[in-house]
């Protein structure tokens, strides 16, 4: 692969534009720059998530992920360039499956929270959320950003959500339960 950025501060992006892989400068406020930053602050909280203490399966996938995710990253930087394999999705899938196996059904909503490796997790999900949209909106712009991005990190987000669930268990903490507002005429009683 060779060196390939030999150096940092280049200043060409006091402009307010960046480079992209295809050589092409764009505004930093770019949806495709913007979908980048938002996958490469999603891997970042991957990264702080796996600070924590977890199950070495959990931390295999997360790693795992994390460079998917600069496969992501990498397509989003060169428009038309199609990297993440079909077995990204798979294995994530698999996880999902296997990790739900563990937990019962859900019967309410959940807040994010409990213990800190599942409130970790559960920003992550959130901000996986935001990744998918910024490429879902940047799809709709452009022609040529694969479909299997957006499935990607929305089956993430999912994996994610699951795995605060599992996290919270792990650590013998308890899920956090949205509290259902009591109508005005049960609470005067």
């Amino acid at each position: 692969m060779g060196y390939r950025l030999s150096k940092i501060a280049t200043r060409t992006g006091d402009d307010g534009s960046t480079g992209l892989g295809d050589g092409s400068r764009v505004p930093k406020h770019a949806l495709r720059v913007v979908a980048l930053g938002d996958v490469d602050e999603l891997n970042s909280q991957l990264g702080l998530l796996l600070c924590e203490s977890l199950p070495e399966t959990a931390r295999v996938q997360l790693t795992a992920i994390q460079n998917e995710l600069f496969q992501v990253g990498g397509e989003l930087a060169v428009p038309g360039f199609h990297w993440l394999e079909e077995t990204a999705l798979l294995r994530i899938d698999n996880w999902l499956a296997e990790m739900n196996t563990e937990l019962p059904p859900l019967q309410e909503f959940i807040l994010p929270g409990g213990c800190r490796s599942a409130a970790l997790s559960h920003v992550a999900r959130a901000v996986a959320r935001r990744a998918e949209r910024s490429v879902v909106a940047l799809a709709a712009e452009e022609a040529g950003v694969s479909p299997r991005l957006q499935q990607y990190l929305n089956r993430l987000s999912d994996a994610l959500f699951v795995l605060a669930r599992l996290l919270n268990r792990y650590e013998g903490g308890q899920e956090v339960m949205w509290q259902k507002p009591q109508a005005p005429e049960e609470s005067i009683q």
